[in-house]
């Protein structure tokens, strides 16, 4: 599902700031006949001493809904639209939760972050398209992960390996960079690029046909080996309604390369996609 790698629209992120101020007491005369820079001050009253209340947290929650239209499978030439919930939660500068996962950011120094990632592969269902009858079902499995990050200025470079449990035990690895700049107080741009490789048992799940699935499926048979499977770009606008709602809209084109490409099961190469959403941000 393209959604949430490209989710961090800046808007996710508050914080509350407490500004502490304290009150010197002037020093009185000591005689009557000395002069007042003479006399020593007391040092002024530390009120954070005696604040007990505790630091409130940094947060962000975003709840929202929208849709994507984009291709019924990874290949097809048929476009679907799908209903698509938004909830994104920010805890401080190390915890995110978005429609792809949970993210957890381990360290940050000078632009550099290198985070850890749970989350998951929708898989695929033969029943989505009749070019998939006599495939089989790639089943649903959980993903493990780490990205690492580099911010210079309004754009991030970022590194990610993610590793399937189960399901299709695919390994992917994804190269790109994301610019993102305010272009007034409410409007936000975006856009992105990136290159997605893929191991051998993610490009036979996908994109092979072993002997058995052809004789089933009346397609070739066909070995897809590991390597670049798609390159990624993207385009985005994030524009505020009010200080809370905000609307989203992506455009996004996935070209197919190598093996997936040249896949039986792929109908189109060009993997067109494009969502809108509406947001409130508490």
């Amino acid at each position: 599902m393209v959604l949430t790698k490209h989710i961090d629209w800046r808007l996710t992120r508050s914080a509350l700031f407490v500004t502490f101020t304290s009150l010197g007491t002037a020093s009185t005369a000591l005689a009557a006949d000395a002069s007042l820079s003479d006399q020593a001050q007391e040092p002024p009253f530390d009120q954070e001493r005696f604040n007990n209340e505790a630091v409130k947290p940094s947060w962000s929650l975003i709840i929202g809904a929208g849709g994507i239209y984009e291709p019924e499978y990874e290949g097809s030439d048929d476009l679907k639209v799908s209903p698509v919930p938004l909830v994104i939660f920010t805890y401080g500068e190390w915890l995110e939760i978005d429609p792809t996962g949970v993210t957890i950011t381990a360290l940050r120094r000078e632009g550099f972050s290198l985070a850890g990632k749970v989350g998951y592969e929708t898989g695929r269902d033969q029943d989505d398209h009749d070019r998939l009858n006599g495939l089989g079902d790639i089943d649903f499995a959980a993903t493990v992960g780490a990205k690492a990050a580099y911010t210079w200025n309004a754009f991030e470079f970022y590194a990610t390996l993610d590793q399937t449990i189960e399901g299709s035990e695919s390994l992917i690895g994804t190269l790109g960079v994301e610019y993102s700049a305010p272009v007034t107080e409410r409007l936000m741009l975006g856009a992105g690029a990136e290159v997605v490789v893929a191991n051998d048992k993610h490009m036979q799940a996908y994109f092979g046909v072993n002997a058995a699935q052809a004789a089933a499926s009346g397609l070739s048979e066909y070995k897809a080996e590991a390597g670049i499977k798609r390159v990624n770009v993207s385009a985005s606008a994030t524009y505020g309604l009010s200080e809370d709602w905000f609307i989203r809209g992506e455009a996004a084109l996935g070209i197919l390369t190598g093996d997936a490409a040249d896949s039986p099961i792929v109908e189109k190469k060009l993997q067109p996609s494009a969502s809108i959403f509406v947001g409130y941000k508490f």
